[in-house]
């Protein structure tokens, strides 16, 4: 299985808190909701369905999942919610427990152990392991070299700080950009695979 992260992203580079004011309000940020101006159906929403069918299984950290099973599983009859409804979802948490909202086809995944799971998935093939949001798990991934594809949907704001995706360790890792799409509103969205891989 290949992981592919998908991002709403800010020109500063933060992604915390794309889809709404109380979804992440840690260290204070103010901005939720920041990315809505900015979406495309078009082109950002016709890349997410597209994202979506080519995945086998969705990844998530506690905080993004407990956003989507609170979200997705009351819209059945919607193609794109059939489709993240159906599908097997990994949830990375050491906190996470029977209190949280059930969502079908959900394995829990120790902190500790997250790493090691998605070695595993990736060895065993298939179609893409899909990730959005998340960003602590996402720079755990990034640092550890375990994300094949960056779908990066770069909206044209400065958010001033917040969370990022990107590790902080010093190390350079090249990437090269795949395709780039320019919408309406002025968001890109820029596809980056890891420069060694074709």
């Amino acid at each position: 299985m290949r992981v592919v992260v998908t991002e709403f992203i800010s020109l500063d580079g933060v992604v915390q808190a794309p889809g709404g004011p109380e979804e992440d309000t840690d260290g204070g940020f103010a901005h939720g909701g920041w990315s809505h101006p900015f979406f495309d159906p078009e082109v950002l929403g016709g890349a997410f369905a597209a994202g979506l069918e080519q995945a086998e299984a969705l990844l998530y950290g506690r905080r993004t999942y407990l956003t989507m099973a609170a979200a997705w599983p009351e819209r059945a009859g919607d193609p794109f919610a059939d489709r993240i409804n159906s599908l097997r979802k990994y949830v990375v948490s050491d906190t996470l427990d029977d209190s949280a909202p059930a969502w079908e086809n959900t394995v829990r995944v120790p902190g500790a152990e997250a790493l090691a799971k998605v070695r595993e998935l990736r060895a065993a093939g298939g179609g893409d392991l899909a990730m959005m949001g998340s960003p602590t798990l996402v720079r755990a991934l990034l640092a550890a070299d375990l994300v094949d594809e960056l779908r990066l949907a770069v909206m044209p704001v400065l958010l001033g700080g917040g969370k990022s995706v990107f590790p902080a360790d010093g190390v350079k890792r090249t990437w090269r950009l795949v395709s780039s799409q320019t919408a309406k509103t002025g968001a890109q969205l820029n596809v980056f695979r890891p420069a060694e891989q074709r």
